[in-house]
């Protein structure tokens, strides 16, 4: 077994030698003379709050040429595996399975084989000594046991299965580097200022600190980390300078580049982004005096753009172990032209909360096997965080270990997890279930690559060219130019299936994500106080709406949204907002939405009808009141009440009022209520438009009860008494053509009797003319009931008559007197 820890790394590859004192200069890639501050930076050496040490133990598989594998074992506790050989320049030609024992349960997992690594430095850092090849890592989560088989016709030499121990996360958040990395005199927006064109924007120039620490203040009542320093170090400002130590002599210098980031963040540390000598040369307990070197040549500043950064978890974030790297700058191309994604070929299973932990242990499988550094530039998880990888400097073209033989001038984003899909195409090497990506992880991506593309003026649905780097790259020839799209699959520039079919499926909308104009906008509503009225094809408001509007590409993408009203700007919101309060002037409007990627590209929606509705409703015809059927008492006497309400653009609702208070439908035109005898009622209406107008309507009357003893009577007619009947007592004949006539004045009325299963008929008359025969027969016994009702448009005097039928068998109907209205 053989245990590698932590170390300083002695830096290798051409650099220009600088001994430093403290206040020394370094000489940046505009011809600028910096004054950068010498010295250890407490949050980048070895022992820095966020540091979190790793370990690998790499156990020796045995056996024959063809066959060799490592016996089930129990060993140190590890989260990561993968199996490495001597030669990297050798490629597995067989199979590799692997299980693990879980920690947690004692259990052993199913056989998993391990496909080939695919990610490789190019051939200056992978043709070093000690470098190693490797298959794809396995995730195994807590294990401390493993078993491994490995067979073929001639397998590597010097094969180990490698075990990974993350180390212990500590309590502190990830450092989340802000989204605003601006280059000097960018015209960058801040996430609530409007669209605006990328030629006029600006903002204040800040001056960036020196410190090497990247962090982000952590979330409104979260606890937050105190830097170790009390006092912030001195500000790097680009001032005229005499001649260096090298005797050079430069022109005064821009100030330092911009940063939307807050005061308390740290920034990079020059402009351009070139780390501090205290970041590239930490602090370590092992490391021994070496010159601080900067790159030869510098790089250059990485040019303006208005495209923002993404946050991500910087390296000091998920707990980079700086010490165990190769010290010093890593090398530089000059820009970024193309992104190539890739994916980890890693577990699904995972996670989120253990992507830090996977990140750490591919730094250090990428260590053990002999590269200076994590070979990805950025990994994103499958929750769209996004995690710096490579040391250099995040906005910087630091060449990674991603592409073979196209490396330079490239950038790789590795996806955690694996997206094959073996539909044909993905390789069957590995086992590992490939999974969809998140659109999560799409969004990140695509934030990431329109970062850095858009520091290159590349466009992500364009193409580069980029220059084969390795004599030995499978279907590629050493120093030919090939053109890639901007935003490219790894199998694009190297025999591979990465990043797998599901992935490379996405590329297309990772393209037009980064890229812009913003795709699908599209208004979804215009929202009243009182919610979402349409009126055909429209909407109906007040004078205040709200409207609402959904994109297709994600709106962390969005650098701001406008609502257009008739053509006009009324309203601008920040590009994460999905809708906008606006104010209308009565009539009729057009209302769009204009939406502004980061890039400064717009996309305008297609137009809806606003109607900003001020009038109120109408009554074309005005409430009346009658007398209407059913069960009378003194307290209780029925009524129905008829209208008609109306509004040019629609009615929402109407409601009743009074004398009680009912919900009715926007097209009620009657409404059943009652009244109490001999006191004035007054029944209220209220209608209520599409814009939220009301109107009011209402006619009050007074309902009497006149009894069948205030009738003249002819025939013979009996008193019955009791509590059921009206006063308690009624008028009962059954002899025909026995009669009760009422004198009254009012402008409706309404005959009241008693129902049974032996009740007759009558015929009834008013003013002397016949109106209906009424059959008071009911299977059910029912006192005090409206049988019979007319109503006139005003009040006048009238006489109602009733005359028993005498129908055979059952000719007896009792009477219990009349109701009046007026």
């Amino acid at each position: 077994m053989r245990t590698e820890a932590g170390g300083a790394r002695a830096p290798r590859g051409r650099r220009a030698k600088i001994w430093l004192a403290a206040g020394t200069v370094l000489v940046a890639g505009t011809g600028a003379v910096v004054a950068l501050r010498a010295g250890s930076d407490a949050n980048t050496a070895a022992d820095g709050p966020h540091v979190v040490h790793t370990s690998v133990d790499s156990l020796d598989l045995t056996g024959s040429s063809g066959e060799r594998e490592l016996a089930a074992r129990s060993t140190k506790a590890f989260r990561m595996l993968a199996v490495s050989w001597q030669d990297p320049s050798v490629r597995l030609d067989g199979t590799v399975r692997v299980r693990t024992r879980s920690s947690a349960t004692g259990k052993w997992s199913g056989w998993q084989a391990l496909g080939a690594g695919d990610a490789q430095p190019d051939p200056a850092e992978r043709d070093r000594a000690g470098v190693r090849g490797g298959t794809a890592p396995l995730w195994a989560g807590p294990s401390d046991g493993v078993q491994v088989k490995a067979d073929g016709k001639s397998l590597p030499k010097g094969l180990t299965v490698d075990l990974v121990d993350p180390g212990k996360d500590g309590s502190t958040t990830p450092a989340m580097d802000p989204a605003a990395y601006a280059m000097p005199g960018d015209g960058e927006e801040t996430p609530t200022d409007p669209p605006t064109d990328p030629g006029t924007a600006s903002t204040p120039e800040q001056t960036p600190s020196d410190s090497p620490a990247e962090t982000t203040p952590a979330p409104a009542g979260s606890a937050t980390e105190t830097p170790a320093e009390s006092t912030p170090p001195p500000t790097p400002t680009a001032e005229p300078s005499q001649s260096t130590d090298a005797g050079t002599t430069a022109p005064a210098s821009p100030s330092a580049s911009t940063s939307t980031a807050p005061p308390t963040s740290a920034s990079p540390t020059a402009p351009g982004y070139l780390p501090s000598l205290s970041a590239a040369y930490p602090s370590c307990a092992s490391a021994s005096a070496v010159p601080h070197t900067v790159p030869s040549p510098l790089p250059a500043q990485p040019p303006a753009t208005k495209v923002p950064a993404p946050p991500f978890v910087t390296r000091a974030g998920w707990g980079a172990d700086e010490c165990v790297r190769d010290t010093g700058y890593p090398d530089y191309g000059h820009t970024v032209k193309a992104v190539f994604v890739h994916h980890t070929d890693t577990t699904n299973t995972y996670s989120c909360a253990d992507s830090p932990s996977i990140v750490r242990s591919l730094y250090a499988l990428h260590l053990h096997q002999g590269w200076r550094d994590l070979g990805y530039n950025f990994l994103v998880d499958k929750c769209g965080t996004i995690f710096e990888g490579r040391f250099g400097g995040a906005a910087m073209p630091v060449i990674g270990a991603q592409t073979y033989g196209f490396n330079t001038d490239s950038m790789g984003i590795a996806a955690i997890g694996t997206y094959t899909d073996l539909s044909g195409g993905d390789s069957t090497a590995s086992t590992i279930v490939g999974a969809t990506p998140s659109q999560a992880m799409v969004t990140a991506i695509s934030r990431i690559a329109a970062w850095k593309l858009g520091m290159s003026r590349v466009s992500p649905t364009g193409t580069s060219t980029l220059t084969e780097g390795a004599k030995d790259s499978s279907g590629f020839t050493f120093g030919k130019t090939y053109t890639v799209n901007a935003v490219s699959g790894h199998r694009n520039g190297f025999a591979t299936d990465c990043p797998g079919n599901q992935l490379y499926a996405k590329l297309g909308t990772v393209r037009s994500y980064a890229a812009g104009p913003p795709a699908g906008v599209g208004v979804t509503s215009v929202d009243s106080a009182s919610g979402t009225v349409r009126s055909g094809t429209g909407y109906v408001t007040g004078t205040t709406a709200t409207v609402r509007w959904s994109t297709s590409t994600p709106t962390s993408l969005l650098s701001g949204a406008e609502v257009l009203v008739d053509g006009i700007s009324v309203a601008k919101v920040a590009g994460t907002a999905t809708s906008a309060s606006v104010t209308l002037t009565s009539g009729r409007h057009t209302v769009q939405v204009r939406a502004a990627h980061v890039s400064g590209k717009t996309a305008t929606s297609a137009a809806v009808t606003v109607t900003a509705d001020t009038t109120r409703p109408t009554y074309p015809t005005a409430p009346l009141a009658q007398l209407g059927k059913g069960t009378v008492n003194t307290a209780a006497v029925p009524v129905t009440v008829t209208w008609k309400a109306a509004d040019d653009n629609g009615l929402r609702s109407q409601a009743a009022t009074s004398p009680t208070a009912k919900n009715l439908t926007a097209t009620s035109t009657s409404w059943s209520t009652t009244a109490k005898s001999a006191t004035a009622t007054k029944f209220g209406l209220t209608a209520t438009d599409l814009a939220g107008n009301t109107a009011t309507a209402s006619v009050t009357r007074t309902a009497t009860l006149i009894q069948e003893s205030s009738a003249k009577a002819t025939g013979t007619w009996t008193k019955r008494s009791s509590s059921s009947y009206l006063g308690g007592y009624s008028a009962s004949s059954g002899t025909t053509n026995a009669s009760l006539t009422w004198t009254f004045k009012g402008r409706s009325v309404a005959w009241i009797a008693s129902r049974a299963s032996t009740s007759g008929a009558v015929k009834i008359y008013v003013d002397g003319t016949y109106q209906a025969t009424v059959d008071l027969k009911s299977a059910t016994t029912a006192y005090r009931q409206a049988m019979w009702t007319k109503t006139w448009s005003s009040a006048a005097q009238h006489t109602l008559k009733i005359v028993v039928v005498g129908t055979s068998g059952r000719p007896t109907v009792t009477t219990d007197g009349i109701a009046v209205l007026n």
